[in-house]
């Protein structure tokens, strides 16, 4: 093996390749064409003298020997990052990139102006934004702060509470006219329901009473969506009333395109929380972003302290 040809470059070609199991994602992912890209690969096999992927038409996946080197290259390039984060840091510098994911929803209205207002503080700090709802491995895509609603249990990761997003249930002001407003949990079957399909328990309602008394209803429709941003255009159209998260319409209900139904029974709230790659916590540019999230994020119309 000439140790020469094991460039970091071709590592992190390598190490992006495996993750994304894609040479054309990984190529535009870098800005490079993908014949650099097979090249960056070819080289690093050649001069390690083993295949490290199997290539299909379909998918690119590891060996046995790749699965051993990826592990390895992921810590090398870990130890260079942090290298460099921290000789910046001790000339008090803050530059370089945080990879942020965050619920989709949440992301669009929120996030992506909470982000932009820090980059305006910060402007040699890039940050790699990534809308999702899937559960992503903050470790193996290279994130290094996730923000997610509901229960979480990666004991891996460090968890910050955010605090609690609150619910309720809203309708279209014309929904309201022609069908009239539910006055009791018992109400909603009556009506149509716009229901998150991707939510566990979702088919079922919990309310408690001003007096403390405890409900659970069906509800049901004929609208189904995975999307959060999905059920906001849905209560705009009138075609039913759903329960939703109060940062998710609040400048709706303002502008009373929206308007608050069963307002005397309360949903349950659910926690909004901020995971941390350990190792990455104590990165100058990091701890600066989760600082300002943490912040920003509770002063947000709907988010009750945890």
């Amino acid at each position: 093996m000439d140790k020469s040809d094991v460039t970091l470059e071709r590592m992190r070609s390598f190490v992006r390749v495996a993750e994304r199991g894609s040479l054309s994602a990984v190529a535009r992912e870098l800005g490079l064409g993908q014949s650099t890209v097979t090249r960056h690969l070819n080289e690093l096999e050649q001069a390690l003298g083993v295949p490290l992927l199997s290539r299909t038409t379909r998918r690119v996946t590891l060996t046995d020997e790749g699965s051993r080197y990826y592990q390895h290259s992921l810590s090398i390039l870990r130890l260079v990052e942090h290298a460099g984060d921290e000789a910046r840091s001790a000339r008090g510098g803050h530059s370089g990139t945080v990879r942020v994911s965050c619920t989709a929803a949440f992301g669009v209205l929120h996030m992506t102006r909470l982000i932009f207002a820090f980059q305006d503080r910060h402007p040699d700090i890039g940050v790699d934004l990534s809308l999702s709802d899937e559960r992503v491995d903050l470790v193996r895509d290279g994130v290094d702060i996730a923000i997610r609603l509901g229960p979480l249990a990666d004991s891996t990761m460090k968890l910050r509470s955010l605090g609690r997003s609150r619910r309720l249930f809203v309708a279209a002001p014309h929904y309201l006219a022609r069908h009239g407003a539910p006055v009791s949990p018992d109400d909603l079957a009556g009506h149509q329901g716009i229901r998150m399909s991707n939510v566990a328990g979702s088919a079922l309602i919990a309310f408690e009473g001003a007096g403390g008394e405890h409900y659970s209803v069906p509800f049901d429709g004929r609208l189904r969506v995975d999307h959060g941003l999905a059920v906001r255009e849905a209560l705009l159209a009138g075609r039913g009333i759903a329960p939703t998260h109060r940062w998710l319409v609040d400048d709706l209900l303002a502008a009373g395109r929206l308007e608050p139904i069963l307002t005397d029974y309360a949903l349950s709230t659910v926690p909004l929380s901020m995971l941390i790659v350990p190792e990455r916590a104590s990165v100058a540019r990091v701890r600066l972003l989760i600082d300002f999230l943490a912040a920003e994020i509770a002063a947000i119309p709907g988010i009750a302290p945890a």
